[in-house]
């Protein structure tokens, strides 16, 4: 299947109710998209299989659906750090960030390097991807130690007073996924969300609350982690 073919078994498979339903219900604002549900576009997934170079030019045509597409076929160990720096800058809402990272830039060898770098730029979806990144990092790398993510609290401090939604609910995802890894980083991140739900700043207040009221639902230690978008 070349890219024109993917394009259009893409068109074939929309809907016009999805795309109308995109921004109103979900907040996802795209320039060019087609309207095709998840499971079809994991569906396209399986019939590509991985493939680097195609998911490159997938991404290339600025589809919104193409490049959810391109997340699930690319391959993680091919991905490179200026392919990374790349596709952040396109980010260009919630939906596209939280796939690529959660299904593929989180299995990269470089990801724990790009949520430092990232969290420090003012984009606000190059922002929100260094939050979603490091959620999808707590959440999916068993064998990282504490260390890893309890040198990202000072990070997840910072970021936390940024009042743009999309980042803000980016902190809270990540904080909370992080102390849903085990009992020491669930106090944690704890004693994080009640300083922050005493602060000055209306934006890491609204954080702390989220934290501490959703990891408090905890049972067994074990966080409730959900995204908000």
């Amino acid at each position: 299947m070349d890219v024109k073919a993917a394009l259009a078994w893409l068109e074939e498979n929309s809907s016009t109710k999805i795309r109308d339903e995109m921004l109103p219900h979900y907040g996802i604002v795209a320039k060019k998209a087609f309207g095709v549900s998840v499971g079809n576009i994991h569906k396209l997934a399986k019939i590509v299989g991985q493939d680097h170079k195609f998911a490159q030019a997938l991404w290339d045509t600025g589809w919104y659906e193409a490049r959810m597409l391109a997340a699930f076929v690319d391959e993680p160990e091919l991905v490179t750090p200026s392919q990374m720096d790349r596709w952040c800058r396109d980010f260009d809402n919630w939906g596209i960030c939280d796939t690529v990272c959660f299904h593929l830039f989180d299995r990269s060898p470089h990801a724990y390097r790009k949520v430092e770098l990232w969290a420090k730029r003012r984009e606000e979806f190059v922002r929100r991807g260094a939050f979603a990144l490091m959620a999808c990092l707590a959440l999916h790398d068993k064998r990282a130690s504490d260390e890893c993510f309890t040198k990202w609290l000072p990070l997840i401090e910072q970021g936390a007073t940024d009042e743009r939604n999309f980042v803000k609910k980016g902190v809270s995802w990540a904080l909370r996924a992080i102390g849903s890894r085990n009992p020491e980083l669930r106090s944690a991140a704890i004693t994080l969300g009640e300083r922050l739900a005493a602060s000055p700043e209306a934006a890491a207040r609204w954080v702390g609350k989220d934290v501490v009221r959703q990891l408090s639902r905890s049972k067994k230690g074990r966080a409730v982690v959900v995204r908000k978008t």
